[in-house]
């Protein structure tokens, strides 16, 4: 008589079940060991002694508080848990308020407050800009338009979303932009591969696109808040004001090289799969003629949208425009995307709310460290070290302390911390103010290794083509790349365009 198994029994013959078993026991021990890691760092900072003084040249002493101290350890936590990933990017955001909260370092109203900063509003508009073009079909017809004109090669597909993407950082910021070109650069990218599964063109068009935004956003003024911000501190500091146009004929030549020297770069770390996509070139074609003339919705939404880049391109020119604060204007686009019906409540529960969670913690973590006086303090201790050395030494040890600081906290707050150090320092080493802040705001536009670095960074991550590690691993090259350019320009380009470098 055969004996008979019932659902009790502890042993299966069905390798399904066999697999399903263990894959239930599998412990991920990198996200626990990467977590252990900010954890320890967080620790070994917190409960170290006090730290000395940090002084600067005229001999003023940045003190330390325990709160600071605190600020620098939530600091190395968030950003190793944001490097590695061990929890979702929003939620390690949450937990750099809930620590700012728990452990006395600012009161809960002003670390949560920061969530809701007008920086993160600003996000969100540019984020429903992108959906509006995507929504309406905006983005195909750009897309398939562009890739009639740029072929079927790969390595021109590469080049024309860059150089779309940096051209219209010219007259519109960077997280505008980058929301914008993102579903152009998804309905491209469906017509590359079958699904949304990683591939190296993925990696390298979105990765790409974040780079060459901040490449771009350096060019004017429009581009980005930090510049408006860098010239108020140069001239409240220095006494002289830095024209539109000034700012530009400087950075033109930097931003412009930029973009063919990531193009390339892309190219080399993220290779193509396909030399080409045979009959590209016709289908989109055929696709363009589907999308038939242009509908009243989609002239709608351009009209909304270009009004209010208008009004934000205006302040810089007109003064009454002046007072009008950004997001204000960009909000209240999203909400006659509402009002006219272009965009609905779905659209509203769609939005990646993963991502701005991301900002609102990196303008908690970047006011944590400005109020606390940790930045400051930070910021002193790096630059006396050059106080001694060779002018370019210092010029572009400034220029790297802002390229790290930018990576890990909000770039206007960056610029804010280390220009008025900088330039305080400056004249004694006979270095005139000029080409600190120009430095300054060329690597403060180019944060390469963290996604909070620049909201172009995180848009870019929303394609799921890479992980955050990658994308650190993939800025640690482009940033020395950028800081190899830089030093051309200081010792040899900016001299021949009339900069002043020295002072006597």
């Amino acid at each position: 008589m055969n004996e008979q198994t019932d659902g009790h029994d502890r042993t299966s013959s069905n390798p399904s079940d066999i697999h399903l078993i263990s894959k239930s026991r599998w412990v991920d021990w990198k996200k626990y060991i990467c977590m252990s890691v900010g954890v320890g760092l967080f620790c070994l900072v917190y409960f170290s002694p006090s730290f000395p003084d940090a002084i600067d040249p005229q001999g003023e002493h940045f003190k330390l508080s325990h709160e600071g101290k605190t600020a620098l350890a939530l600091f190395l936590l968030a950003a190793t848990w944001w490097v590695f990933e061990v929890v979702p990017i929003g939620v390690t955001s949450i937990t750099i308020g809930v620590i700012q909260v728990l452990f006395l370092v600012r009161p809960a109203k002003v670390a949560f407050g920061d969530f809701m900063d007008p920086s993160v509003w600003f996000i969100i508009g540019s984020i429903t800009f992108g959906m509006v073009f995507s929504k309406t079909g905006l983005t195909k017809r750009m897309a398939y338009g562009m890739l009639v004109l740029v072929g079927e090669r790969t390595s021109m597909i590469y080049l024309g979303s860059f150089v779309i993407t940096a051209a219209l950082t010219l007259i519109m910021a960077h997280t505008a932009v980058a929301a914008t070109i993102y579903p152009l650069l998804m309905a491209i990218y469906a017509l590359y591969a079958e699904d949304d599964r990683p591939t190296r063109f993925g990696k390298g068009l979105f990765i790409g696109m974040a780079f060459v935004a901040g490449a771009g956003s350096i060019i004017t003024l429009l581009g980005a808040a930090r510049g408006a911000v860098a010239l108020g501190f140069f001239k409240d500091i220095v006494g002289r004001e830095v024209a539109f146009f000034e700012l530009t004929y400087y950075m033109l030549p930097i931003g412009c090289l930029m973009v063919p020297l990531l193009w390339l770069y892309c190219m080399v770390l993220f290779k193509p799969e396909r030399k080409t996509i045979p009959g590209l070139r016709e289908r989109a074609r055929m696709l363009y003629r589907r999308l038939g003339p242009i509908t009243s919705t989609e002239i709608l939404s351009l009209a909304i949208v270009f009004s209010a880049i208008l009004v934000m391109s205006l302040r810089s020119f007109v003064p009454a425009f002046e007072p009008l604060n950004k997001s204000a204007i960009i909000l209240v686009a999203t909400i006659l995307f509402f009002v006219t019906g272009i965009l609905t409540i779905k659209d509203l529960e769609s939005i990646p709310w993963n991502i701005v969670l991301l900002f609102g913690g990196a303008m908690s973590i970047g006011f944590c460290l400005w109020q606390t006086g940790a930045a400051n303090w930070m910021a002193v201790e790096w630059l006396v070290l050059f106080q001694d050395a060779h002018w370019f030494i210092f010029v572009m040890g400034t220029a790297f302390f802002v390229l790290v600081m930018t990576n890990l906290i909000m770039n206007v707050a960056a610029i804010a911390i280390s220009l008025p150090v900088a330039l305080v320092i400056a004249p004694y080493l006979n270095v005139a103010p000029e080409i600190i802040l120009f430095c300054s705001l060329v690597t403060a536009g180019m944060p390469f290794l963290l996604l909070v670095g620049a909201a172009p960074n995180a848009i870019a991550y929303e394609s799921k083509q890479f992980s955050s590690g990658l994308f650190f691993m993939a800025g640690i090259p482009a940033s020395v790349l950028l800081m190899i350019v830089l030093a051309f320009f200081v010792w040899l380009i900016w001299p021949l365009m009339g900069m002043p470098i020295t002072v006597q």
